[in-house]
């Protein structure tokens, strides 16, 4: 099973995501690791990343998605994912691959992000974020209230597994 830890920066996707390989003893990826260079060099200018700039790193963790399916190692992966068909991209309706939205307000995740040191993606990044996101549906993903502590977001994630 593949699951895939979603939201905008600074929702907490790689420290959701640690502590849940951690509680299941799976791997953990972090999307932030398929980026090139020149991407994080453009986040760290404080330029939004276009669809453009994306396609590359999407196809590249599709690739690795599809090599752990079928290696059939379970696997968490943080990662934006704020678009529908970027989604599409990853998981492509297979019943393996599970989705988390990370939800929280624009108030929370600003301060967290104020608080982060030394990352690549800029503060003034998150209102791009926000413009981008396009929610997915209760359908597609479990949502999880990102104000409750981590203990209790990764026992929601792990009773909706």
């Amino acid at each position: 099973m593949i699951v895939i830890i979603m939201g905008v920066a600074g929702s907490g996707k790689t420290s959701v995501g640690q502590a849940l390989a951690a509680a299941t003893g799976w791997e953990f990826h972090d999307a932030d690791s398929f980026h090139s260079a020149a991407a994080k060099d453009k986040m760290g200018r404080g330029e939004p990343l276009t669809d453009t700039d994306r396609t590359p790193w999407l196809q590249t963790m599709e690739e690795a998605i599809a090599q752990w399916l079928q290696a059939e190692k379970n696997t968490i992966l943080a990662c934006s994912a704020l678009k529908a068909s970027y989604r599409q991209i990853l998981y492509c309706d297979d019943p393996r691959v599970r989705l988390v939205y990370l939800q929280g307000s624009y108030e929370l995740i600003d301060q967290r992000l104020s608080d982060r040191i030394s990352h690549f993606m800029k503060p003034n990044l998150l209102q791009s974020q926000f413009d981008t996101l396009e929610e997915p549906t209760p359908a597609e993903a479990i949502y999880i209230d990102i104000s409750q502590d981590l203990k209790a977001i990764v026992q929601e994630i792990q009773n909706y597994l």
